[in-house]
């Protein structure tokens, strides 16, 4: 892998927006909080209670991973271009990469091609700020959408439609994989998520069937990205060294649980992480994006604050598994992670 390099941790404030993420939790009944998908961002009265400037203003960032939707369960109900420009304010996004977030599906037609209609809703989306309606923003330069690889061979004409509803955009593929043993989590096995994604059974990243579809990506040059908790890391591990052509890009750090059966139990959970993030790091197909750490899951709760902790404690609540995954190539025979790191303002809801 590429030597490692991360330019915008602790620079940009990037753990600032983060907090912001999590932080309407607040409103929402206990029972409801999803611990890891879509929590929307804060109340603008709440994140004002904590204001700090960038520190490098014109240092040019490409955001990685953020989402758009405009649905009525949701709160906000809606996050569209106009909040996004508004989020990056006083920094110099030039370009973004969306993420699937189960938004905007198709209402008809057969079921394994409603997520579609998420490509084409965010393909309207990027033109419109190519337009230069909102400046030098390039939201959307990137796609990557959804599709049930455990379709397996039938997953190929919906990769198909995916790549054809953005041609120049659609990049790669999202499947959640994110599920615990049951008791480990306060919502059961998985995080609370909308009932049209594709479902995250036990294991899945091992199953044949996904296994088959997933084969496709490989053939369409689409990437994969890994979304998984920290006890599922040698799972995507063992997907990355069986498919070495694919590239996958690392979630959330591998979504360090701090909920439930983990409550109180960082250090121990940071022992475990370590070595398996070192052992991902060992494969040259693989990168990390830095980011999606303050979720609910990750147990900090930051949304139970009165007002968002500044910058300087953020980065010291996550100083710890930032630098090991920069770090990896210290412990690892490859050269270690490449490193791509969200803007802050509006990364890593889900």
């Amino acid at each position: 892998m590429a030597n490692t390099r991360i330019t915008s941790v602790g620079r940009r404030g990037f753990l600032k927006s983060a907090a912001a993420v999590v932080a309407t939790a607040q409103s929402v009944p206990p029972n409801a909080v999803a611990q890891n998908s879509a929590a929307p961002p804060a109340a603008p009265d709440w994140l004002a209670l904590t204001r700090e400037p960038a520190l490098e203003p014109q240092l040019p960032i490409i955001d990685p991973h953020h989402h758009f939707w405009d649905a009525a369960d949701r709160m906000p109900r809606r996050y569209l271009l106009e909040d996004l420009a508004a989020d990056v304010q006083g920094h110099n996004v030039r370009q973004t990469v969306f993420i699937e977030c189960g938004s905007m599906y198709r209402a008809d037609g057969p079921e394994e091609f409603r997520v579609v209609g998420e490509t084409e809703f965010v393909q309207g989306v990027a033109a419109e700020s190519a337009s230069g309606r909102y400046g030098d923003l390039r939201a959307a330069a990137g796609i990557v959408g959804t599709a049930d690889l455990r379709l397996g061979d039938r997953v190929a004409p919906v990769l198909e439609a995916q790549i054809a509803a953005s041609r120049q955009r659609f990049r790669g593929i999202r499947h959640g994989a994110a599920w615990a043993e049951p008791g480990v989590l306060p919502t059961g096995s998985v995080a609370a998520r909308n009932t049209n994604r594709p479902s995250v059974p036990a294991h899945v990243l091992l199953d044949p069937a996904f296994r088959r579809g997933y084969a496709y990506l490989r053939t369409y040059g689409l990437t994969f990205e890994g979304w998984v908790y920290h006890t599922q890391i040698a799972e995507l591990t063992d997907l990355a060294k069986a498919f070495p052509d694919t590239t996958i890009i690392f979630n959330h750090l591998g979504g360090p649980i701090g909920v439930g059966a983990f409550t109180g139990r960082r250090d121990e959970v940071f022992r475990a992480w370590k070595p398996a993030v070192a052992e991902l790091a060992r494969c040259p197909n693989v990168v990390a994006k830095v980011g999606g750490i303050q979720m609910v899951v990750n147990g900090y709760g930051w949304h139970e604050r009165k007002q968002p902790p500044p910058s300087g404690e953020l980065l010291a609540a996550n100083r710890d598994w930032v630098p090991a995954v920069a770090c990896s190539r210290a412990t690892s025979r490859s050269t270690g992670f490449r490193v791509r790191t969200p803007c802050s303002g509006t990364s890593s809801r889900s």
